[in-house]
């Protein structure tokens, strides 16, 4: 960077913008007449950048107190920068954890009511947003505004997903939900391809409270999506192993990798070993809630391995109305593209939520990390013509590349959404680089 280059900030695809992020621990003081306030940076697109030409966002990860708790209830109020890593472990060992969890530990309250995050819970337990009670937000105009179901509950419906465009999150007030043991059971087995995998993660939903899977999005023909279903549920006093967990450190990649590391032939060994590395057709065990739900978290700075270029993800969901099928012929299609990938995790989703533009609904959601080439924007292009046409639709915290008539498409909800965010914020002093490239915002 040149001596007169303004510095930059990027979300964790490494895709930087021009930007300063002001941190504090008086949030509302560091929000005010601020355009965006930011988190801990991991959602992968430009949701958490200023919009052009605007460089000062304020940052919540020094606000992260926790305000008050009810050990007969669990029911925590805490700042919005306190993170679920910090949730974790300071409740799971009192019998308390975070009722929905993303992939990642390394999200505050205030990122996970703005993408209303979803986990491996989804048909069960729903996004984030259904287990909030109430939120404290700073508006545009400078006020305090407390929100919930029964005061401002449009306010409250927008800000669940909203990218934090309705409101600086100044607390979250939710529900904990408590577990009987430290660890979980998991069963895990080896799948022969797209189609049986869909039909296996359908089958388990009723008996197991946790699915996710990884599938190979290399190969082709009879093998195409083959993969690794992985169920879970919180292991009863008696099966847990006697002590808690052990703490164990932590990897790090400590530079950015050179562009030629990811190429179709790595991609390609890594998803073959990746796939017979599980051997046996099915396993089952205790296992780590770490180990379960944050595997990448054992890595830190991971997203360096795709070079200065960066990579995105693509995050769709294919609605169960769409049939059996549409799962295989997103990965025909994504195949034919060339988007073949490390890591493409397929999860099994409920019900839609309360959020205004919440992402899930029920049916099946696909990501996959790709990194950034002159043909990523042509890829997206084509991956979103055919999820609208299956009537689906792209998680807004991990998009970068996504056209605004094509989120329109996708996106019945969206006028509702504007209606809220106009009157809360008429002159639009709220925003981000995500929102000028997909709602029409003034940078």
């Amino acid at each position: 960077m040149s001596r007169n280059a303004p510095p930059t900030l990027s979300g964790w695809g490494l895709l930087d913008r021009p930007g300063v992020e002001h941190r504090s621990e008086d949030l509302a003081a560091v929000t005010r007449g601020a355009v965006l306030t930011r988190g801990l940076g991991r959602s992968y697109g430009d949701s958490s950048l200023p919009p052009p030409g605007t460089l000062d966002v304020a940052g919540s990860s020094r606000a992260d107190r926790v305000l008050a708790f009810d050990p007969a209830t669990g029911v925590l109020r805490a700042e919005a920068g306190f993170s679920l890593n910090a949730l974790n472990q300071l409740f799971l060992p009192r019998g308390f954890f975070s009722p929905v969890t993303p992939g990642t530990s390394f999200v505050t309250l205030g990122g996970a009511v703005a993408a209303d995050v979803h986990g491996k819970n989804h048909h069960r337990d729903g996004c984030f947003g259904e287990h909030v009670r109430s939120l404290t937000l700073r508006v545009a105009d400078g006020r305090r505004v407390e929100c919930s179901r029964t005061v401002e509950p449009e306010l409250f419906r927008a800000t669940l997903g909203g990218m934090g465009l309705t409101g600086h999150v100044l607390e979250v007030e939710f529900q904990l939900a408590r577990v009987p043991s430290p660890w979980i059971v998991f069963e895990s087995e080896r799948v022969p391809n797209v189609d049986a995998y869909v039909d296996a993660l359908k089958e388990a939903a009723p008996r197991w409270p946790m699915t996710v899977g990884w599938i190979d999005c290399v190969s082709r023909g009879k093998n195409l999506g083959r993969g690794i279903l992985i169920k879970g549920r919180w292991a009863e006093a008696t099966e847990a192993p006697p002590r808690p967990p052990p703490a164990k450190g932590k990897l790090a990649i400590p530079f950015l990798f050179p562009d030629w590391v990811i190429n179709p032939l790595s991609i390609r060994a890594f998803n073959f070993l990746y796939y017979w590395k599980h051997w046996q057709r099915q396993r089952a065990g205790i296992m780590t809630p770490d180990a379960f739900f944050y595997p990448l978290d054992a890595l830190l700075h991971w997203n360096r391995i795709y070079g200065r270029r960066g990579f995105t993800q693509y995050q769709c969901v294919l609605p169960d109305a769409a049939g059996r099928g549409a799962a295989r012929r997103f990965m025909e299609k994504l195949t034919a593209l060339g988007g073949a990938s490390f890591l493409c995790v397929i999860k099994d989703c409920g019900p839609e939520g309360t959020g205004m533009l919440s992402f899930p609904m029920p049916g099946i959601s696909i990501a996959v990390d790709m990194a950034v080439t002159d043909k990523t924007q042509s890829i997206v292009d084509a991956l979103n013509a055919f999820v609208i046409s299956e009537g689906g639709r792209i998680y807004l915290a991990k998009d970068a590349f996504t056209r605004p008539g094509d989120f329109r498409r996708m996106e019945p909800r969206l006028d509702a959404f504007l209606s809220v965010r106009r009157k809360w914020d008429p002159a639009g002093r709220i925003r981000s680089a995500q929102s000028v490239r997909l709602l029409g915002d003034s940078p």
